[in-house]
């Protein structure tokens, strides 16, 4: 199957970048003749939409953005929605064999105004027990009535994760979460990691070294892990970065890429068997990047110049309804073992602000090397 050219064909293009709120959402799924029931509302009563497609008995449930600032995973989600629409034969015989229960956007507030968190600065990520939150019932209830046989738990992960010590970002990573104390591995868990194997076989081919596997420590709050706790395969999806690709737009391809070739698997295999080994030899994520270093560089400090590194960080913020990328400084000193997305070697050339002539943690990452080559927001001009 020649994914990339599927992924061409269904590509919705009215969901773009990093800020993705429900009203886009809406707007699409208008576009694709799909009425979604509305079942409750978010703490600012903004709908919580919920819709089913296929008649097969394997149920899979699927969510996307209970952390509002991470639409990545939402925007495949809606590619492979098109895709499932539409008349190409994979499609047809995924909708005979499946039932999708889809939730595309768990926490619309938190989309809203760009945050991972409710607008009850929750973290519905760990209200899995409390259930103290309309949009964490929201979820819980679609998963009791609709009793999956598998589990899809679509997130966003940071710039700063690599796959293992490769040296290569995490483009996307997975997990078959926990389901008690000691990690321990049952049947259940061994049905999503069968799947993930096989995700991570066809991602081979296209992102290779860069899939991830993410940290498995139990914590019965985290929804994945109450989930197969309870005896449902689930599997977390982190869509993250791609060298240049900071709106994540060749990494959501990755997800779309992800999200058919393990349907695939299922479809044509029997999920029982044991690929736990091929599991644990994807390499775990690694905190080891920045998106900016800058190596030696010279600095008078307390009266010594002195040769140091420093690394900045954008963040994402919200402005005007925009996400601008803001370059702060985030750490300065040896680095070791650090990892830049983008990295300058100064070759011992000196710093200056127009401030201290120091990089202090937290500045905006705007400076000079000589006083006269500049850098803007982290990029040199």
């Amino acid at each position: 199957m020649d994914y990339f050219e599927c992924h061409k064909n269904y590509k919705q293009n009215q969901l773009f970048g990093r800020y993705i709120t429900l009203s886009q959402i809406e707007s699409v799924l208008q576009s694709l003749s799909i009425h979604p029931e509305s079942k409750g509302y978010s703490v600012q009563n903004r709908p919580l939409y919920q819709f089913d497609i296929g008649n097969g008995k394997f149920k899979v449930l699927l969510w996307s953005q209970m952390h509002g600032n991470e639409g990545t995973t939402t925007k495949a989600l809606f590619d492979f929605i098109a895709f499932l629409q539409s008349d190409d034969p994979l499609a047809e015989a995924l909708q005979q064999r499946f039932k999708f229960r889809i939730l595309p956007m768990v926490n619309p507030d938190g989309a809203e105004a760009y945050t991972r968190v409710n607008a009850n600065q929750v973290d519905l990520n760990r209200d899995s027990v409390d259930l103290s939150q309309p949009e964490s019932r929201f979820l819980r209830g679609a998963f009791d009535e609709f009793q999956p046989n598998l589990a899809y738990n679509l997130h966003d992960q940071r710039t700063i994760f690599g796959a293992g010590n490769t040296g290569n970002p995490a483009t996307v990573s997975f997990l078959a979460p926990a389901y008690n104390e000691e990690r321990a591995i049952n049947e259940v868990r061994t049905k999503a990691m069968n799947v993930i194997v096989a995700m991570n076989e066809e991602l081979q081919k296209h992102i290779p070294n860069q899939v991830g596997r993410f940290d498995d420590g139990f914590n019965l709050n985290c929804i994945g892990d109450r989930f197969i706790n309870l005896g449902v395969p689930t599997i977390l999806f982190e869509a993250g970065h791609y060298p240049n690709d900071y709106y994540r737009e060749y990494t959501r391809k990755m997800i779309f890429i992800a999200l058919i070739s393990g349907l695939k698997y299922i479809y044509e295999n029997d999920i029982v068997d044991n690929k736990n080994e091929l599991y644990l030899q994807i390499p775990q994520n690694n905190a080891v990047f920045y998106d900016f270093i800058y190596k030696n560089i010279k600095i008078n400090y307390d009266g010594k110049e002195i040769i140091t590194n420093f690394a900045a960080q954008y963040r994402e913020e919200l402005i005007n309804g925009n996400i601008e990328f803001n370059a702060y400084i985030c750490e300065v000193g040896a680095l070791e073992g650090k990892i830049g997305h983008f990295s300058y070697n100064a070759h011992k050339m000196r710093y200056s602000d127009g401030k201290n002539d120091i990089p202090n943690i937290d500045e905006k990452a705007d400076f000079y090397l000589e006083k006269n080559i500049k850098f803007v927001n982290g990029v040199k001009i």
